[in-house]
């Protein structure tokens, strides 16, 4: 009987290495596209406006260079920035007193326009009791009422912070009222629904709906607050030390000194646009991060 081969165990196959799996690199992010700086919405809210005022008084400068018109009639924008500049002693001090007068009348108006408002919203006959009185505030002229209120209230300054405070009230008591009134009814049935109280859906709901609404009030008021303001100052008349300028004004045109004139009135101006701009300023601060009306760039 033969004995069988000897059999050598077979060795078992080597594994297979397993090669990492290779990664397809990246596609490079596509580069933002650089956006020109006459198209960026910022840069065109300044420079479009400038250029239109640049227009304007280059051709203002040359009517009058062309017609020979007389200073005493109507000055050219290169007299009236050297008036400015020649004048600044009186006219500085006179536009101190105008923005002591507008700042101090808007932040009346504005405290008391939120108060009145918050008391319109806790009822709807209270609102419809006491808003025709706001309403014929608004409409009563200024001028027939700040004789009455310098009599009245002995302190000049005084006296003319409460005639522009009048003036500039209505626009923050209708804008604020109507934005605590303007809640979405879905959430004001979620507040009702977890029992909120009256100063919580006020503090947490109607404020933060009316923001916008108030915002857009203070911008109308800050410009009627000047006004008021002027107004105030003519009626007034005050001399001296604590006149504004629109003392400055009535003095120019009992001299006939037009340049000066339009110096003051160029000073109102500028002050009436950087108050608007500073409110603007303040709602893009407060509600550019979450409101609508802030965020759109059409």
């Amino acid at each position: 009987m033969s004995t069988p081969f000897p059999t050598s165990p077979i060795a078992a196959p080597a594994p297979l290495e397993r090669s990492a799996p290779t990664r397809a690199p990246a596609p490079p992010k596509p580069a933002t596209p650089r956006v020109p700086l006459m198209a960026q919405p910022r840069v065109q809210r300044v420079v479009y406006p400038l250029l239109v005022g640049l227009v304007l008084i280059a051709l203002w400068q040359g009517l009058v260079t062309a017609m020979e018109l007389p200073p005493y009639l109507v000055p050219s924008p290169l007299l009236m920035l050297k008036t400015l500049f020649t004048d600044w002693a009186a006219l500085g001090g006179s536009l101190w007193v105008t923005v002591k007068i507008t700042v101090l009348a808007f932040a009346v108006a504005t405290v008391a326009g939120v108060l009145i408002s918050f008391l319109f919203v806790q009822s709807k006959r209270i609102e419809t009791a006491l808003f025709p009185y706001a309403v014929l505030l608004q409409v009563t002229p200024i001028v027939a009422v700040a004789p009455l209120i310098i009599i009245w209230v002995k302190d000049p300054t005084a006296s003319m912070v409460i005639c522009a405070a009048l003036v500039a009230l209505f626009p923050i008591i209708s804008n604020t009222t109507l934005g605590l009134r303007s809640v979405e009814p879905d959430l004001q049935s979620y507040f009702k629904l977890n029992r909120a109280t009256r100063m919580q859906t006020l503090l947490r709901l109607r404020i933060p709906s009316a923001l916008p609404y108030f915002f857009g009030g203070l911008r109308i008021s800050s410009g009627l607050a000047l006004i008021g303001a002027v107004v105030a100052e003519f009626v007034a008349g005050t001399g001296g030390q604590g006149a504004g300028l629109a003392y400055q004004i009535l003095q120019a045109g009992f001299q006939l000194n037009i340049p000066r004139m339009f110096a003051a009135l160029l000073l109102i101006s500028l002050t009436g646009v950087a108050l608007f701009a500073l409110m603007a300023w303040g709602t893009r601060l407060a509600l550019g991060s979450w409101h609508a009306s802030e965020n759109s760039h059409d």
